[in-house]
């Protein structure tokens, strides 16, 4: 199950990122200071939240590229959420984002401070992109954790595409509200199609 998460998208290319970055760390060549790889780690959540909420799930852009863009990054994915190659970032949107994340931390903090904010942000990458897969391929969980984490993120492909934004985790969806019970509410004839 592992190596075929490995062998999809982006997530080889994050492991051994992760992999160099933990040998300069060893050699002494950077520094992982823990609180800045926890501030990468909840700067990408926070930017999973918004990234599905308010830019993938927003209406079709006028320019056919950016149309074809959104359809790749989600819309497809909700029209089959069944099919691997539509299920993980592809690398050319990951590499300009963790680019431009990694400079805005430095800009901030000092040049220093980007090689553990990175190191946090893809370690939190591949934990988005590893309950992603679990919550799409036919696997039960064996935590009891594990099996409401990949109902919660079903509930938004086959409930509704207007709640359960949080991939790996419901705090922004508790946050910002838009955190439902399974009952809560109703079936949306738009979670496969989300614009005509």
């Amino acid at each position: 199950m592992f190596m075929t998460f490995l062998r999809h998208g982006s997530n080889a290319a994050l492991v051994a990122a992760v992999a160099a970055e933990l040998l300069l760390w060893l050699y002494g060549a950077i520094s992982l200071q823990p609180w800045l790889v926890v501030l990468g780690a909840l700067a990408f959540y926070l930017s999973e939240y918004g990234w599905h909420r308010f830019a993938f799930h927003a209406p079709p852009l006028p320019w056919a590229p950016l149309r074809r863009m959104q359809h790749r990054l989600h819309y497809d994915h909700h029209a089959e959420p069944d099919r691997l190659d539509l299920l993980f970032l592809p690398i050319w949107f990951l590499v300009p984002n963790l680019a431009f994340a990694a400079g805005l931390v430095a800009l901030v903090f000092g040049p220093w401070a980007a090689a553990p904010a990175l190191f946090g942000m893809m370690l939190a990458i591949l934990h988005y992109e590893w309950v992603h897969y679990v919550a799409h391929i036919p696997y039960q969980p064996r935590t009891r954790l594990g099996r409401w984490i990949k109902q919660y993120h079903l509930r938004h492909h086959f409930i509704s595409e207007k709640y359960w934004f949080g991939v790996s985790n419901p705090s922004l969806d508790v946050i910002m509200g838009t955190f439902h019970g399974p009952d809560a509410s109703g079936r949306s004839s738009t979670t496969r199609k989300l614009y005509s």
